[in-house]
């Protein structure tokens, strides 16, 4: 194959729903360009882009397939980089790693079947990506085919972007030409797409004005100039609708809607005509990395004058002809023996020669200019998403946006002492599929395969079979159950340890509320002000939600999707302290818990105990009455002589416990003044004592 610059580069990938006739259309468009001399059929397996025998055996594309075509067009030879991608959903990563290297897209659409979940799933992709894009509607053959009530679906679902650049010529119920709404002339097909011109039929008219109404109007719109001739009544150039409506195209505000047969060959010609006239050069887009030596934005321009640099948007492992590496040049020229250094992986990678693939044909090329698609063999490290590039100029461009799988099976090998050989051929098959993940399940002590689909599951297992010599069995996975919260709740938790050395006390309050992410245990959060928990608090109190969401209250499953609060809690070295002394003056648990309480809930008095423990005296600002913790205290040291007096065992009445008897009273006053008050003065409240 010759070398082509970048201006003469067209990439497109085919995208639609699975049978549409994506791989039969390429087939019609490499008999065109001379690639085949007879068409191949997807029934027999004789088509160049569904090669693999899994492909042949199930009767349509698993993986993408790189068919390059040489046209003649308008200003000369060009090179089509085809991008056949599979139609069924479970093999999305194919579509998304040939979509992040395309310049334009072809969504090809059953005329029949009408607009599938694959085509809208296309346009998605399209409009994510802003992918220039013309809709080719195949089986125009069938006699129930209908491309007028197929155009107002179209219209319908995706708008007023859609412009019927062809219209059906029909006789004696065949399809046998089309209408050139841009060249207003008629065409009958000959042989291999070849036509001829032909009258229009007078049936066609009618919609044909319409058709051609809303391109001109579409021109118009392109300049101020081309505006007042149209009001003008002035009529335009082909060439200037041509310029014109390649402008609205490449900027996606128009969408050209084509027809014929890919089994006939119908309509091949003018989908290349269509892409060379209206789809861009690479050079029209920019491919967005990272500068590694400087940290900065770095953005491509297709340049062949600058330092080589490429991404890996795709791998192939064949155990009989070994791996390839399909890149696309962002910048520079890729020759034989070029200098390559991994980005990503911080290694050199030598290469040996350039390819393109054409299915699984190798074809030798003399050098890849920046925005064609090529093949590198036997790369060491490299895989999928990494960046080639040279070491002096390190560019790290963005890897393809891959679907996460989902669904997932426990699988088995079936011979025992295989493990081994399956773990490396599945390494193999995942390289090639990035959407395929084997994960061991140590809760279960089971392998997981996950992957898009159970289609994709299934060919994966024969795969295995047919490729590398291992089978496996699927089966239902063991589930891991977990338990979670429902709504949000309060609670509160106390830690007391009193016997032996220091004490230790811990009065925790928190808030549980789902957090939202099933995928993690627990969220700790803290809403704690004013210094009520020293920081270095915290991880203890996180280290009991760790212990507790071990398992639930259910069931003892493992908890998940629960977000715990640290609102409101004690300081834990005074409450240490509090009871330290409370058991040095032998007042009971009970009494030390209840007296704790009303200080948390009196943040006065709290205040006089922080005082008193760290100065062994009261700060006494605290009044009710007239009376102070002093007062009380001294009132205490009376009650004590009264009781020494009627010789009562004085050993159990120290300091510390008239200070906390002190406490208690001072609690009881501020609980209810009036009638506490009455009590101290008439004495009675030291029967309690």
């Amino acid at each position: 194959m010759n070398v082509y610059g970048t201006k003469q580069i067209r990439n497109v990938v085919l995208l639609g729903h699975g049978g549409a006739g994506k791989t039969t259309l390429v087939e019609s468009m490499a008999l065109v360009t001379g690639v085949t001399k007879r068409m191949g059929n997807v029934v027999d397996g004789s088509t160049i882009s569904d090669y693999d025998k899994e492909e042949i055996k199930r009767q349509f594309s698993i993986s993408t397939s790189l068919i390059p075509l040489e046209f003649q067009g308008e200003e000369g030879m060009i090179k089509v980089n085809l991008l056949d991608t599979p139609g069924y959903f479970d093999f999305v990563g194919e579509v998304e790693e040939a979509v992040s290297v395309a310049d334009a897209a072809v969504i090809v659409v059953n005329c029949k079947a009408g607009i599938e979940v694959g085509a809208e799933k296309a346009w998605e992709l399209c409009e994510k990506f802003n992918l220039p894009r013309i809709i080719f509607v195949t089986n125009m053959d069938d006699d129930h085919a209908s491309f007028r009530e197929l155009l107002l679906k179209l219209e319908t679902r995706f708008g007023r972007k859609i412009a019927p650049f062809h219209l059906p010529i029909r006789e004696n119920e065949k399809f046998v030409g089309f209408v050139n709404v841009v060249k207003m002339a008629g065409r009958r097909f000959t042989t291999n797409s070849d036509y001829v011109e032909c009258e229009i039929p007078e049936y066609s008219k009618k919609n044909l004005g319409i058709a051609r109404e809303a391109l001109v109007e579409a021109v118009a719109e392109t300049s101020e100039e081309y505006m007042e001739r149209y009001f003008s009544g002035e009529e335009f150039t082909y060439e200037e609708i041509s310029s014109a409506l390649r402008e609205h195209v490449i900027d996606g505000s128009i969408v050209p809607v084509m027809l014929g047969s890919g089994i006939n060959c119908q309509g091949a010609r003018m989908l290349l005509q269509g892409i060379d006239r209206y789809f861009p050069a690479p050079d029209h887009f920019e491919c967005i990395g990272v500068d590694v030596s400087t940290g900065e934005r770095f953005v491509a321009k297709y340049n062949d004058g600058v330092s080589l640099s490429m991404r890996v948007f795709k791998t192939i492992v064949d155990p009989f002809i070994g791996k390839y590496s399909l890149v696309k040049v962002c910048t520079g020229t890729l020759k034989p023996d070029s200098a390559s250094y991994n980005v990503n992986k911080d290694a050199e990678e030598k290469i040996g020669k350039v390819y393109t693939l054409r299915g699984k044909e190798q074809m030798e090329l003399k050098e890849l200019h920046a925005g064609d698609i090529g093949a590198v063999a036997k790369l060491n490290v490299t895989q999928t998403g990494d960046t080639l590039a040279v070491r002096t100029a390190p560019i790290v461009y963005h890897k393809p946006q891959i679907s996460t799988p989902y669904t997932y099976m426990r699988y088995t090998t079936k011979t025992k002492g295989d493990d081994d050989k399956v773990a490396s051929a599945l390494a193999k098959l995942m390289e090639e599929d990035q959407t395929l993940k084997a994960v061991g399940d140590k809760e279960n002590r089971q392998t997981l395969l996950y992957g898009i689909g159970d289609q994709q599951l299934e060919v994966v297992v024969s795969k295995l079979s047919s490729r590398y010599k291992v089978e496996i069995e699927l089966s239902r996975p063991k589930f891991a159950f977990r338990e979670t919260i429902r709504k949000k709740v309060e609670a509160q938790g106390k830690y007391k340890k009193q016997t032996g050395g220091h004490g230790q006390y811990g009065d925790v309050k928190m808030s549980f509320e789902p957090s939202g992410d099933l995928e993690t245990p627990y969220v700790f959060e803290e809403q704690v002000f004013g210094g009520a928990v020293p920081r270095n608090y915290f991880p203890a109190v996180e280290k009991g939600i760790q212990e507790c969401v071990l398992k639930g209250p259910l069931a003892a499953y493992p908890v998940v999707g629960v977000k715990g609060i640290l609102y409101d809690a004690t300081k834990v070295k005074v409450c240490s302290a509090f009871y330290e002394i409370c058991d040095y003056a032998q007042l009971s648990g009970e009494w030390a818990d209840g007296l704790w309480m009303e200080m948390l809930s009196r943040r006065p008095l709290y205040e006089e105990l922080v005082y008193y423990l760290e100065h062994h005296t009261f700060l006494d600002k605290l009044k009710v009455g007239g009376y102070g913790l002093c007062d009380l205290y001294v009132w205490q040291m009376n009650r004590y002589n009264l009781i020494k007096d009627v010789g009562k065992n004085p050993r159990t009445c120290n300091k510390e416990k008239m200070a906390m008897q002190a406490f208690r009273t001072m609690a009881e006053l501020l609980a209810d003044p009036e009638k506490n008050l009455k009590k101290l003065e008439y004495g009675q409240g030291t029967d309690r004592l």
